[in-house]
């Protein structure tokens, strides 16, 4: 509900800025992200480009909660992180592992469009041989096998003791087979597509398809919302983010915290992949993990990173469209 924030104040404090990333992922370069600031502080709205406003409203709806309102109370102070694995050449996972310090988990990206299983399996090789035996592994799919694919690649990654794989299919219905499948393997079945991007995010655990909810306060509008679906599904939880700059971040562990119990490193350390940030104090992992804390950007940085007129305007014209779309629903 967007009434604690009249649309003229998100406007009258927004800033636009386009973050430069250490190596390609999610195939950008540079992470662009709308800031504003409300009574709590500042917030967060950065969907992916491509989506339109009827998916990107909940993003909105999350900012605008967080910057107006109060958050639940914290069970934690510090989140422990993991590190993320771009599907990058095997060569070059100790380059990005270094920019995470001590991290104990790495999620590894595989299945990416243009590549093979053999890359995939030199990639997860080489976090083993640089994480040790105690270290632990999940590998996130984005959805890019069909049931066939999920099934033999995890059997020939399972050598390397994976702690979950993550939305290895991209229905629901695949991944119930999945995880049948995968029964006597031992690889528990992460789902992350099938509960931000859905129109029920409960589905996923009611089809018994699922071990583990991945959940993201910006795309499943905000912390107290995800808390509800997190409670309803009955399944343990990990906190991700989408790429989010510190302040997105910040939200993210504000919803790690606010969890009554928190099992797994969070996806909430990825402020390592930008070689800049909007603070002059990013959220970047220290001991494998980072602080709840809300963050206010430095306005050196903010005006560095700006975006040029043409994407402000853009983005202004977003976030009134959302906006609208917000305020339809109610």
């Amino acid at each position: 509900m967007p009434a604690p924030l009249p649309l003229a104040e998100i406007l009258d404090s927004l800033h636009v800025v386009s973050l430069p990333l250490a190596t390609r992922f999610r195939g950008v370069d540079r992470r662009e992200a709308a800031l504003f600031e409300g009574p709590e502080g500042w917030a967060e709205f950065s969907p992916f480009l491509e989506y339109d406003a009827a998916e990107a409203a909940a993003w909105l709806a999350a900012a605008i909660d967080f910057a107006s309102e109060p958050q639940p109370l914290p069970h934690r102070d510090r989140i422990r992180v993991n590190a993320t694995m771009p599907a990058v050449d095997a060569d070059r996972v100790p380059e990005i592992l270094a920019r995470y310090g001590a991290c104990r988990t790495v999620k590894v990206k595989v299945a990416e469009t243009g590549q093979v299983l053999d890359e995939d399996i030199a990639r997860v090789a080489a976090v083993r041989a640089a994480l040790g035996p105690e270290g632990r592994i999940r590998v996130d799919a984005n959805g890019g096998w069909n049931v066939d694919e999920a099934e033999h690649a995890l059997h020939a990654l399972a050598e390397f003791d994976l702690e979950y794989a993550e939305q290895p299919c991209a229905t629901i219905g695949e991944l119930a087979d999945v995880r049948a499948r995968l029964r006597d393997w031992d690889i528990p079945i992460a789902a992350d597509e099938s509960v931000r991007k859905a129109e029920d995010p409960l589905a996923v655990a009611r089809a018994g398809a699922a071990d583990i909810l991945i959940v993201k306060a910006q795309p499943l509008g905000g912390v107290r919302r995800t808390l509800d679906i997190v409670e309803q599904a009955g399944l343990p939880a990990v906190v991700s983010s989408a790429l989010d700059t510190s302040i997105g971040l910040a939200q993210g562990a504000h919803l790690a915290a606010a969890l009554p119990v928190l099992d797994h490193d969070c996806g909430l350390g990825t402020a390592a992949l930008f070689t800049s940030d909007v603070t002059a104090d990013p959220l970047v992992p220290e001991n494998g993990e980072i602080p709840v804390a809300r963050v206010a950007p430095d306005p050196a940085l903010l005006d560095a990173h700006a975006v040029s007129p043409d994407r402000r305007a853009w983005w202004e014209h977003r976030i009134r469209a959302c906006y609208a779309e917000l305020i339809a629903r109610t």
